[in-house]
């Protein structure tokens, strides 16, 4: 099993913030007003707070720090902040790199399933407000732009992304 100890402080951090990156992802895909952006910062929140032992240890014992420091009022975002034009592609790149950390160091069901943890919090994000249309006529549940980004997000955690 695999634990904090096995993690160095800065990649536990990553490990730690991974759900809401991969949440904002779904934001930044196709960026909505203040109620939209709320609807699906709340969905990964309550997705990560609700998760309990059924996905295995290690998403649980993140998901416990987490709601640790909700319970604080304190950010798991810690100093990650993608900015500019090339966002997108910091948080890629961020989660990218939390693969890597989980290949390496957790074992391959724990790794699979925190990454496919990932993909389920990113996906509640995009589900979570509709978008488009006017006054919520022909609006959709999920963008094009958000499923190219859980496509993209599936396709750099090694998880097929649902739609």
């Amino acid at each position: 099993m695999t634990t904090k100890a096995d993690f160095t402080e800065e990649e536990w951090a990553a490990l730690r913030r991974a759900p809401l990156v991969a949440g904002m992802a779904i934001t930044l895909a196709d960026p909505g007003g203040p109620i939209e952006v709320f609807k699906e910062t709340s969905a990964v929140l309550k997705d990560v707070l609700a998760t309990g032992d059924g996905r295995g240890d290690l998403v649980a014992e993140v998901a416990g720090e987490v709601r640790e420091l909700a319970q604080h009022r304190q950010s798991p975002l810690g100093d990650f902040k993608p900015r500019g034009a090339d966002a997108g592609r910091q948080i890629l790149d961020e989660l990218a790199r939390v693969r890597t950390i989980l290949d390496a160091k957790a074992t391959p069901e724990e790794s699979e399933a925190f990454r496919a943890w990932l993909v389920e919090c990113a996906q509640r994000a995009a589900e979570a407000a509709k978008e488009g249309g006017f006054m919520g006529f022909h609006a959709v549940r999920v963008s094009e732009g958000e499923q190219r980004m859980l496509e993209q997000l599936g396709s750099t955690l090694g998880v097929g992304a649902t739609g």
